[in-house]
């Protein structure tokens, strides 16, 4: 018997070889040096890249390949094209890796990234982690794909954030930065699974920065991390676990917003309100990192919440928020879960504040955000003041809301790293700030006027960030 997914298999395999056409006027396959895993050339147009499901041999390689590998360790690297909304090509140089991480249990899995540098060589160019908001329980939400030239577009799968965010990207980009994009959800693509996400972002970094085509300096290399809401998960936990899970990497500075900071705090939020279903999927995926809380689920759950939970188990991010909101998530279950010692335990592991991290950190969050709620941040902020070490400016938003604070708050975000890249240095103590908007910074208005100007170039193929 031919099951849809092996059928589709063989019509994109049979697409691969039957299609024709010229290589896009982009830089050719890389040249690995011999420590390096050979460097497969990109795919020539119009061939479309597999979706992660039907790609196992990059995504899901044998565990005996890498499981010898250390942390960060290369297992293949490929050249790619990346694109706007799947169709504008964007000039820069950009490949996948995949590489060896650890998952929360300790165990080697593999993980993917998309790493990118602006065309030509710079000295000491520095690095940007970028962790997206994917928000997605389904393979084909992964940034890697979502971001190839021919990947199925966003305004289909839902994966709206990825491309939105892309244009995040593109601005540190356009300031001369290499940049990483990791899939820190992982292979079975475990949203809200913070632990897990921060240990894939920071072996992304590991990654990236001994990737030779790349040409950066190694562990030397200043690296700054970035994310907003489902980003900021990855991005908070790997904050917290750089001093003892990777230390040798030179993390000099980190930026998060609409801090998901307690995953619990925000499932008692959503319980029957907007924000239900996309709340809810966050459950889901940290179920698939956390077993005993997956057999929590199945065992509670009525049939409403096991119809629930299988129409959300590949969906992305879009699509998670429009299913079921409003859903009384509680009422779906046979036992209260935040009285459930095992539940408890599972969300207690996920939740920020467990280290105070070793870097400058810029955090934001909107104070009537609807999403996320702000207590557990404002929390968080004063766990880190007890440590005098701790250098960390914090700004709360009283106008904007959850949606609307990421494209206004990351100029600011954007200019801070850029300071740090700079080597400005940050005095030891925690600042809280309140603000009306931060779209009021006048000194942030230039950034996104910039980024349009270079998306629009880039409709023309002009290479981004090259020269500075």
């Amino acid at each position: 018997m031919v099951t849809p997914r092996k059928h589709a298999s063989k019509l994109l395999a049979a697409l691969a070889v039957l299609a024709a056409g010229l290589p896009f006027a982009l830089a050719g396959p890389a040249v690995a040096e011999p420590d390096t895993p050979p460097v497969q050339p990109a795919l020539q147009f119009p061939i479309p890249p597999m979706p992660p499901g039907f790609d196992p041999a990059f995504y899901r390689p044998a565990p005996e390949t890498y499981a010898d590998l250390a942390p960060g360790q290369i297992i293949a690297a490929r050249q790619v094209h990346v694109a706007n909304l799947s169709l504008i090509p964007v000039n820069v140089d950009s490949w996948q890796l995949s590489y060896r991480s650890t998952n929360t249990r300790g165990e080697p899995i593999a993980a993917v990234a998309t790493v990118l540098k602006p065309r030509g060589h710079v000295a000491d160019r520095p690095l940007f982690s970028y962790q997206i908001a994917e928000d997605s329980t389904g393979n084909y939400c992964m940034p890697s794909y979502q971001l190839q030239m021919g990947s199925i577009p966003a305004t289909l799968t839902g994966s709206i954030l990825v491309a939105a965010q892309f244009l995040e990207v593109q601005a540190a980009l356009a300031q001369g930065w290499a940049v990483v994009v990791p899939d820190h959800q992982g292979p079975d693509s475990a949203y809200a699974a913070g632990p897990l996400a921060g240990r894939i972002t920071l072996d992304g970094i590991r990654a990236a920065t001994n990737f030779d085509p790349m040409e950066l300096s190694g562990n030397a290399t200043r690296v700054g991390l970035m994310g907003y809401s489902g980003g900021a998960i990855a991005t908070g936990h790997a904050a917290e676990l750089k001093r003892s899970y990777a230390p040798e990497l030179n993390v000099v500075g980190v930026a998060e917003g609409g801090i998901p900071a307690d995953l619990s705090a925000a499932l008692k939020m959503a319980n029957g309100n907007l924000s239900a279903g996309l709340i809810f999927a966050g459950a889901l995926g940290v179920s698939r990192e956390y077993p005993e809380l997956r057999n929590f689920l199945d065992t509670n759950m009525n049939g409403l919440g096991k119809l629930m939970m299988a129409a959300k188990e590949q969906l992305c991010a879009s699509y998670q928020s429009i299913f079921f909101p409003f859903a009384d998530n509680i009422g779906m279950l046979a036992k209260n879960p935040f009285t459930d010692p095992t539940v408890t335990a599972v969300l207690d592991k996920t939740k920020m504040g467990k280290a105070v991290p070793d870097m400058p950190m810029f955090m934001f969050q909107a104070n009537p955000d609807w999403l996320i709620p702000v207590g557990p941040v404002n929390d968080l902020v004063a766990y880190y003041a007890q440590d005098p070490n701790a250098r960390v400016e914090y700004i709360r938003d009283h106008f904007s809301e959850h949606l609307t604070l990421d494209p206004i708050g990351a100029p600011r975000a954007l200019l801070w790293l850029r300071d740090r890249f700079a080597g400005k240095p940050v005095a030891p103590g925690v600042t809280t700030t309140d603000v009306g908007s931060m779209m009021l910074d006048p000194a942030t208005w230039r950034v996104w006027s910039d980024t349009v100007g270079t998306t629009l170039a880039a409709v023309f193929q002009q290479p981004i960030g090259s020269g500075r």
